[in-house]
C-alpha cells in the first residue's frame, strides 16, 4: 500500500430529516446550553465502521478489520475487550522479559493498526496490557447550521403489557412510549487528518508495521460520503449524508488550517426544495493560502444541494 503522507482538512455534512442523528440517554436530540443541536463526534465514527465493515467483510477480496464493533458470544451478550482481542488475532504475543513470560506490547500495537479504524480513529486498549494510539483522523461534533432546531415528540405504544410486580395493578393497559425527532437539521463535522499521529510512535522505539495509506483516506472519504445514508433504523431514518468537503496539503505543509464549522452557512433561498451552501467563508481561507493546498474536492447530490462561493480549483464529484 501506498503511505499517505500529506495532512488535510476538511467537513462532512449530515442531513435530518424528521430524524435523530444522535441521541442522548434520554432520546432526545442533544443539544447545547444554548439549545443548539449537536451530535457527538462517536455518531459519525460509528456510520464510518458500521459502513466500513459491512461493505468490506472478512473473507471478502477488500476485506479490512474493524476492531471497535459490538461482538456477541453464544449466549447473545457483548464479549469484553479482552475476548474481542482474542477472537480477532488469537492469543496475547508473549515476549520473555528477565527470565519472565511478558505481553508484547508493541506486538499488540501491530495487530490493533491492522485494523483500519484504529487507524484512522485511534485506540484506547486497557485490558490485559495497556495500549494507546493517538488517530491520525480527528473529527469535531457536528454542530445544526440550519436556522432552526425544532425538536418534535411523539407517543408510541406497544403491543405488550407493561411490567410491574404489584400483582393487583391494572393489566389491562399496553405499554405507552416516547420517541423525538429533529424537525430538520444539518450536522456539520469538521474533520483533520495527519499521519505522523502514527509515525510519532517510532520515535518511542516501537517497529510499527503499518501506517496510513492512500487506500485508508480513499475508504475513510467512501465511509463519510455514504456511511449515514447506508445506516438505517427507526429512529435514524431520513438521516443522510449530504456533503463532504476535503482539502489535502502539499506535503511537508506545516498549515493549520482553522474548523469550518462556522464557516458553512446553510439557507432555503428559493421555494424549490433544495439547501443553498455558501461557503464564501471558506473560500477566502483557502484563497490565503492557495500555495500549501495540493488539491481540494467536494461531493454533492445536485439534484437537492446548490453550493454557493465554491473555492478556486476544487473539483466537484457526486455524492
Amino acid at each position: 500500500m501506498t503511505q499517505f503522507k500529506n495532512r488535510a482538512y476538511g467537513f462532512a455534512v449530515i442531513k435530518a430529516i424528521n430524524s435523530n442523528y444522535n441521541a442522548d440517554f434520554s432520546g432526545q436530540p442533544r443539544t447545547l446550553p444554548n439549545g443548539q443541536v449537536y451530535a457527538t463526534d462517536k455518531a459519525l465514527k460509528y456510520t464510518v465502521r458500521n459502513y466500513l465493515k459491512d461493505m468490506y467483510p472478512k473473507g471478502s477480496p477488500k476485506e479490512e478489520k474493524i476492531f471497535f464493533t459490538k461482538r456477541l458470544n453464544d449466549k447473545y451478550n457483548p464479549i469484553s475487550l479482552n475476548e474481542a482481542y482474542v477472537k480477532m488475532f488469537g492469543d496475547f504475543p508473549k515476549i520473555e522479559e528477565k527470565k519472565k513470560k511478558v505481553i508484547d506490547k508493541i506486538g499488540v500495537l501491530n495487530h490493533l493498526l491492522s485494523c483500519i479504524d484504529v487507524r484512522l480513529f485511534g485506540a484506547t486498549f486497557a485490558g490485559e496490557t495497556n495500549v494507546s494510539v493517538y488517530g491520525t483522523t480527528q473529527i469535531n461534533h457536528g454542530v445544526n447550521r440550519w436556522k432552526e432546531g425544532n425538536i418534535f415528540s411523539e407517543q408510541i405504544t406497544s403491543p405488550f403489557s407493561n411490567k410491574s410486580d404489584d400483582k393487583d395493578a391494572e393489566k389491562g393497559m399496553t405499554t405507552i412510549g416516547r420517541q423525538s425527532k429533529l424537525e430538520e437539521g444539518h450536522y456539520v463535522h469538521h474533520f483533520s487528518i495527519n499521519p505522523k499521529n502514527i509515525e510519532d510512535i517510532a520515535k518511542h522505539g516501537a517497529e510499527v508495521t503499518q501506517t496510513l495509506s492512500v487506500n485508508d483516506i480513499e475508504l475513510l472519504k467512501e465511509g463519510l460520503r455514504k456511511g449515514a445514508t447506508y445506516y438505517d433504523s427507526a429512529a435514524k431514518a431520513g438521516t443522510e449524508n449530504e456533503m463532504l468537503f476535503y482539502v489535502e496539503l502539499r506535503e511537508g505543509s506545516k498549515l493549520v488550517l482553522p474548523n469550518f464549522t462556522e464557516m458553512v452557512k446553510i439557507d432555503d433561498k428559493k421555494d424549490d426544495g433544495k439547501r443553498y451552501f455558501d461557503l464564501s467563508a471558506v473560500k477566502a481561507e483557502l484563497e490565503k493560502h492557495k500555495e500549501d493546498i495540493e488539491k481540494c474536492e467536494i461531493y454533492y447530490n445536485s439534484n437537492n444541494v446548490v453550493v454557493d462561493n465554491l473555492p478556486e480549483g476544487c473539483v466537484i464529484f457526486d455524492l
